[in-house]
């Protein structure tokens, strides 16, 4: 039998629809698409990509810290942009979240987002 558990934290935005933050399961974190949302407001962060991207991952790693893991254990990440002209500015500040031996990862663009973000990333992490 497979085992699934729902996670939610306070320390990264609220979904704003019918799904979880993230899911438990077998040893891996899925964790949903995170915008730029600052979890303390509620509210979308003003600014380019780099501030939004900034945000989204900072969202990011406080589900993946809340659950017991890390970056470090991210294996996977999608990420969505608005525009892919803003590629070369988000992989910026990606690489500052990931500087060693980066996870996989995928870049869709020409997206209408969330709330009209810029950015939405979601990430599959191993559990320690």
């Amino acid at each position: 039998m497979t085992a699934r558990r729902v996670f939610h934290t306070d320390n990264a935005p609220k979904a704003i629809g019918p799904y979880s933050q993230a899911i438990l399961s077998n040893g891996f974190m899925f964790c949903s698409g995170q915008i730029p949302i600052d979890p303390k407001t509620g509210e979308v962060v003003t600014g380019d990509i780099a501030v939004q991207t900034r945000q989204a991952l900072t969202n990011v790693r406080a589900l993946l810290e809340d659950a017991g893991t890390n970056l470090a254990n991210v294996v996977k990440v999608t990420v969505f942009l608005h525009q892919m002209s803003d590629f070369a500015s988000m992989n910026a500040v990606y690489g500052e979240f990931f500087p060693d031996a980066p996870p996989a990862r995928t870049t869709v663009g020409n997206l209408d987002l969330p709330r009209g973000v810029l950015i939405e990333i979601e990430v599959i992490a191993v559990m320690p």
